[in-house]
This record gives structure tokens, C-alpha cells and sequence, in this order.
């Protein structure tokens, strides 16, 4: 017992230090997920330890101490996500809100069926804009029936790959466009957002490639930092929104949002976990709204499952621009812009490698 508790603690702690590694390595990056368990279990190994077997010599405090210091570790990362943190994004203090936005974001999951439920949902929560993650033509025809009456502006890529994408509006959409940035596979949604006051924002959709099995994330990194430099060159006020196939406590993610300069409402709040729906116990933040400091929150909320491995999210935001100095706004050091553009290069590289991988086997 005393060998296994001692292997499990290593193990852990291996684990933990492990995704200082900068690196696009899918076996490394996947450990920037677990971080609340791998605190909770390491901080289980040690006590049960030294409950059990005490501390009797050097080696033993050496040991103990490494494995605090790995769960100090994975704490700093995920502590900004408690509500012992400060807020990084203020509640709105209006009592009547005059540009306000509700936005739902859901990844329906390509291989579920279950339409019917997902579009009780949103007749449900009646969101002014919807954003669809995974749809193909399955879902974008049993939809559309109902949705395209509702809502009359759209954008729509539905595709057979998992990585189709449906922007659903009541909001006049401008400028609308579909990009590929890495991968010609993968879509992402610009437009300029017309809200009925005439007030406008500029609003990103995404999702990039996850790490998995024998897939790095190079694409991953190099699309969100592009979408973070785009939006930080933009004339109107950004939100970026979507399955970002990332943690919000990453170093990616956080490199995202020094590039962007776009709060993060979770901070300070909770983690707000979308996936796994399916396995309560390994769930993580993967889709994410960010937005620029013009925009207070008036709430978020994880809404219930329909049948997609992904909970749905819904934040409230109301347009404020007079009061956006009352926020911090997250910013780059040259050494942030430096690594970002590494990353770029890196993953436009690996991009133009996958799609001639691909154009050549289809030609094949």
C-alpha cells in the first residue's frame, strides 16, 4: 500500500508539472485540463500518506513537500476560477437595460438526434442570438423550419466533419463572413452585430481543433490567437464566442486574452463547466464567451443538457461604453506578442501541411 500510494503521488505530480512545457504536444496539453483533480487526488494521496504511515524520515518530508508544491501548483491555475477571486467582470448596475444581448452558445453534437429537444430549448430561453457548434445538414434542415422564421439573419456552414457552425440572429448582421484561418476545414464567423439601437459590436465564432490522441494543437493555438489580433484591431467593440476546445485557465487561453484585451466573466464567478454532460465527474470549461469592456454583465448561466455531450451557455451582456474604464482590461507584454506570433507561425505552418495532406488524398 505504501509503494502504490507512492507511485500514485509521483505520477500526479508528473502530471502536474508536465504542461509547464510549452509545447503543442497533445500528450503534454491534455494536462491542462485535469487540474482541479489532480489537485483533488494528489491532496487524497497525501493524506492518506501520512495518515497512514506518517512521517518518518528526510525522504519522506522531500516527498510530501514536492507533492505540495504540485498541488499549489495546479491550484494558482484554477483558483482565479473560485469565488474567492476578485471579479474581472462587472455586473451591470442599470436598472433598465437599453442595449442588452443574450447569447447562447451550444455544441449540439453532430451524431445526436435528439433536435426536437435542443430546439424546445432555445424556443425555451428565446436567446437574440444563438450560436450552433457541430451542426451538419441533418440538424440545419429539422432547424431551420422553425429557427429560420424566428430569427432573421443567419450565418450557416453546416458540414459532415463536426466542426459545421450556425450563427442564428434577431441583431441585423453586417459584413458577414466565413473564414478558414489554419484549416480549410474549419470555419469561423465574423460579422458586425447591428443592435436595434444602432449601437454595433463585431462578434467572432470558433472552434478549433481539440487535443486528442496523436493530434498536437498547433492549429488550435495559432486560429485563436488570430482571432485574438483581429479582434483587437476592430473599430466596434468585440465578443468572441464559441467551443474553443480549450480550458479557460490554459496558457494559451490566457495568452488569448492578453492579445484580445476581452474579459472573461468566469473569473471570479466559477467554472461554469460545459463538457463532458455525460461524465459528471470529468467536466471542464470548454466553450467560452469573451468580450470587450464596453459590455457589462447582467448574468451567465449553464443551462440544462438536451442530449449533446456539451451543456449549453447563456450571458446576458448589456452595452455600457461609458463605463468601460471601471474594468481592467487584460494586456499584452511585448513578450506576450512575441509567443503569439511563434504560435501563429507555427500553426499556419502545420495548417498548410494537414491541407495538402487532405487535398492530396482526396485526389487520390
Amino acid at each position: 500500500m505504501k509503494n502504490a500510494l507512492t507511485y500514485i503521488g509521483f505520477i500526479l505530480t508528473i502530471f502536474s508539472f508536465l504542461p509547464l512545457i510549452r509545447t503543442p504536444l497533445w500528450w503534454i496539453r491534455i494536462f491542462d485540463f485535469p487540474r482541479a483533480h489532480i489537485a483533488l487526488l494528489l491532496s487524497a494521496t497525501l493524506f492518506a500518506y501520512v495518515f497512514r504511515y506518517g512521517v518518518e524520515t528526510t525522504g519522506d518530508i522531500i516527498m510530501l513537500v514536492i507533492w505540495a508544491v504540485a498541488i499549489v501548483n495546479e491550484v494558482r491555475y484554477i483558483y482565479s476560477f473560485t469565488p474567492l477571486a476578485k471579479e474581472e467582470a462587472l455586473l451591470t448596475e442599470r436598472k433598465q437595460l437599453v442595449n442588452s444581448l443574450n447569447l447562447m452558445i451550444a455544441n449540439v453534437r453532430m451524431t445526436n438526434k435528439k433536435y426536437q429537444k435542443f430546439l424546445d430549448l432555445v424556443l425555451k430561453v428565446d436567446p437574440d442570438m444563438l450560436v450552433i457548434n457541430e451542426p451538419n445538414e441533418a440538424w440545419h434542415q429539422y432547424l431551420r423550419k422553425e429557427l429560420d422564421v424566428r430569427y432573421p439573419y443567419a450565418i450557416k456552414k453546416p458540414l459532415e466533419n463536426t466542426y459545421g457552425m450556425i450563427l442564428y440572429s434577431k441583431y441585423k448582421l453586417l459584413d458577414s463572413k466565413i473564414n478558414f484561418l489554419v484549416e480549410d476545414e474549419i470555419p469561423s464567423f465574423h460579422t458586425i452585430v447591428e443592435m436595434p439601437s444602432g449601437a454595433k459590436f463585431e462578434l467572432f465564432t470558433v472552434h478549433p481543433q481539440p487535443p486528442r490522441l496523436m493530434r498536437n494543437t498547433e492549429t488550435r493555438e495559432a486560429e485563436l490567437l488570430l482571432v485574438a489580433k483581429l479582434s483587437k484591431k476592430k473599430h466596434y467593440p468585440t465578443i468572441v464566442a464559441g467551443d474553443l476546445n480549450d480550458v479557460a485557465w490554459s496558457s494559451t487561453t490566457k495568452l488569448f486574452k492578453n492579445i484580445s484585451g476581452l474579459l472573461d466573466p468566469r473569473v471570479g464567478r466559477g467554472f461554469y463547466n460545459t463538457y463532458n454532460a455525460n461524465i459528471p465527474l470529468f467536466r471542464y470549461p470548454l466553450d467560452h464567451v469573451f468580450y470587450d469592456p464596453s459590455f457589462r454583465l447582467v448574468r451567465i448561466h449553464r443551462l440544462n443538457k438536451f442530449g449533446s455531450d456539451h451543456f449549453p451557455i447563456l450571458i446576458s451582456l448589456s452595452y455600457e461604453p461609458l463605463e468601460q474604464e471601471e474594468q481592467e482590461q487584460p494586456v499584452a507584454t511585448h513578450e506576450d506578442h512575441k509567443e503569439a506570433n511563434e504560435l501563429i507561425q507555427e500553426g499556419l505552418e502545420k495548417g498548410a501541411e494537414l491541407n495538402e495532406e487532405k487535398n492530396q488524398n482526396g485526389a487520390a
